[in-house]
């Protein structure tokens, strides 16, 4: 019996599995508990496919879209106790929407407690509209038939009246060349790539080096390795193993992170989503600045240091060596602890999952911290190729404190956006960043100094280099803040352009003239005659928001959005409810009758019986008279966009050699 129960669990468990598919990412369960002979708790669950995530009933308004339960007949049949409880939730800040998103990963769960007004009803309808994200968004219905008592639960078929079914009939368009929807489109997984984050942490590493609390260590620990050991083989394996433990300590430091990830996964993502903790990080990275430059030193104990020390002589051995590393780490936090800060602050701000993030990040640092003791182990001869500790390492620490600065400004940012505030937008936050960078040029070059600052010399031309690129990137955030240039290279770091002093004059993308909906969109193409470009969107979809700010701008491609294509922008997620003779009863084919009543329904239904899709965003190509002028193609990249742009543009003119449009227009 227990061979047999365990037999089903794992085929049910493989059924819940294989059921999941990137078309339907979650799967969803129920469960009744009797509280007494009245009162009943609905246990709605979803188990969500990995990497994607469903938007609580309480997100905030202006974001993403909220779930919604509706529960028929209640109030009649049964009262409603309370709103829908729910199980664990996660909260991020969205850059995109200036708002705190709440959502759940892995699991969903919700929990609503009904009491029986009628006692001989022993069955209910809830349903539930849910938005499921991952670089697309898909907004579903979910019916579920629930028996309070267990028992089979019988469906009775609904049926449509002709007015609905000729508004159902309405939906379905004549494509031609349908096919073409299913050729391959190719994507882009825009998250955060663990290599990067390695690459960061990396270069973090390597500007650590070249500080006056780790520079001079290099050649010191490497002479004592290599001419204090014999034979010389001991003495560079020495060396190695002492690299090694640098990586092993830095490594070490971030495993207290995933002791909190695994008390609260989401708990260091709390740094981008709380105003307090924003205003925290925001003085602290002050504080490391002023450190840079010079004001007071940041150490720990001298009695730590002092302690490793003695360990390491009196221990020798490999015990001995990880107590030298230890030793390197606290000497060196005065210059490493600022960087390492920067670090956390900077992988808290990147997508995914910041404990990895930071791992992965600190791996990076011990990595670049550890290679020159390695390297100059093995080739001794190289340390008289380095150059002599001076001035220029007090340069660097400046340097490093100016962009400490303008670090702390995002974390102050993140509490305005949180905050609602409404005090520090976009053009303010660039124009602080102007005033840094143009500060550090001016300091490059020699116009003002710092109190830790040795005697003037002559500029060397690694310093002069810097400077012009100093200067060069506060050119940049200039001709940004005038509009003259887009700052997609900071994407991510200002607030958005919607979060500007100045009024947004169009509800279409980037001014373009679009129409939201479809019959109006089709009609003008047929008058102008141009193909369309048909846009599934949403207003609460945040790729849907990044493929018009950072790839629709392009200036290949933004030209033939407003001048070859007609928009055509349909809103998913629109909750405006429909005229009165505009709503109608929708019957799928499995029977199931769904109430159309908002635009959105309107348009969701639209796009799943034409395309066979749910997703957004998710973009066609037609031709006035609904041929199919190439692949559907969802997330991407700018240079595959245009190629797909410019390929069904192409196949349109070949369809009409005669028009007029055809001969006055190329494409390049």
């Amino acid at each position: 019996m227990k061979k047999f129960i365990t037999g089903i669990i794992v085929l049910l468990t493989l059924t819940s599995v294989f059921a999941q598919t990137e078309d339907n990412p979650v799967v969803w369960s129920y469960e009744v508990k009797k509280i007494s002979d009245t009162e009943y708790d609905l246990v709605i669950k979803g188990d969500i496919m990995e990497g994607w995530h469903i938007y609580s009933q309480f997100t905030p308004e202006g974001g993403p879209l909220q779930s919604e339960f509706t529960f028929e007949e209640a109030g009649d049949l049964y009262e409603l106790i309370g709103e829908p409880k729910e199980g664990k939730t996660v909260r991020e800040y969205s850059d995109i929407f200036g708002v705190d998103e709440i959502f759940f990963k892995n699991k969903a769960l919700f929990t609503q407690r009904i009491k029986l007004i009628d006692p001989s009803v022993d069955q209910l309808e809830v349903g539930l509209f849910y938005q499921i994200c991952k670089e697309v968004c898909i907004s579903k219905d979910e019916v579920f038939n629930i028996s309070l008592s267990g028992k089979t639960v019988v469906v009775n078929e609904k049926t449509v009246d002709q007015r609905s079914q000729a508004l159902s009939e309405a939906l379905v368009l004549d494509l031609k060349n349908k096919n073409l929807l299913n050729g391959d489109s190719e994507g882009m997984d825009m998250g955060t790539s663990l290599w990067m984050i390695f690459g960061l942490g990396f270069l973090g590493g390597l500007i650590a080096l070249l500080t006056p609390c780790v520079f001079p260590m290099i050649p010191l620990t490497v002479s004592f390795f290599t001419k204090q050991s014999q034979p010389k083989a001991k003495g560079i394996t020495n060396a190695l193993l002492y690299g090694f433990f640098i990586v092993l300590i830095y490594f070490l430091l971030s495993l207290p992170f995933h002791l909190f990830d695994s008390v609260d996964s989401q708990i260091l993502n709390t740094i981008a989503t709380n105003v307090w903790l924003n205003l925290f990080f925001f003085l602290i990275f002050i504080f490391f600045s002023f450190s840079f430059f010079g004001y007071y030193e940041l150490t720990l104990p001298s009695s730590w240091a002092n302690k490793m020390d003695s360990a390491s002589s009196k221990v020798g051995g490999g015990f001995g060596i990880f107590f030298m590393a230890v030793t390197l780490a606290i000497v060196s936090f005065s210059c490493t602890g600022p960087i390492l800060g920067g670090l956390l602050g900077s992988t808290a701000l990147a997508d995914g999952d910041v404990a990895t993030n930071l791992t992965i990040g600190m791996l990076g640092f011990g990595v670049a911290l550890a290679l020159p003791f390695a390297l100059f182990a093995l080739f001794p001869a190289w340390l008289n190729s380095l150059p002599k500790s001076g001035g220029w390492m007090t340069t660097v620490k400046v340097v490093l404190g100016f962009l400490e600065l303008a670090l702390a400004f995002k974390f102050l940012s993140n509490a305005d956006l949180v905050g609602n505030w409404g005090i520090f937008k976009r053009e303010i936050f660039l124009g602080i960043w102007i005033l840094l960078f143009l500060l550090m040029t001016l300091y490059l070059f020699g116009m003002f100094r710092f109190p830790h600052d040795g005697p003037k010399q002559k500029l060397s031309k690694t310093r002069l280099g810097v400077a012009l690129l100093s200067g060069a990137f506060s050119l940049y955030l200039i001709l940004g803040l005038a509009k003259v240039t887009d700052l997609k290279l900071l994407s991510g770091f200002p607030p958005p352009e919607f979060y500007s002093v100045f009024e947004q004059e169009s509800d279409c993308p980037l001014g373009i003239n679009c129409f939201k909906d479809f019959d109006e969109g089709l009609a003008y193409a047929q008058e102008v005659n141009k193909p369309i470009l048909l846009d599934f969107t949403g207003w609460a979809c945040v790729n849907c928001r990044k493929m018009e700010e950072n790839v629709w701008s392009e200036p290949d491609i933004y030209p033939l959005l407003k001048e070859d294509y007609v928009l055509i922008s349909l809103y998913i997620d629109d909750r405006k409810p429909l005229p009165e003779d505009g709503q109608f009863d929708f019957k799928f084919e499995s029977g199931r009758v769904k109430t159309i009543k908002t635009v959105g329904e309107k348009w969701g239904t639209f796009q799943t019986l034409n395309f066979n899709a749910a997703s957004q965003p998710y973009y066609v190509l037609l031709t006035p008279d609904l041929e199919v002028l190439n692949s559907s193609i969802q997330y991407t990249d700018k240079d595959t966009y245009l190629n797909w742009l410019k390929t069904g543009l192409k196949n349109y003119r070949s369809l009409q050699p005669e028009n007029p449009f055809n001969q006055t227009k190329a494409i390049n």
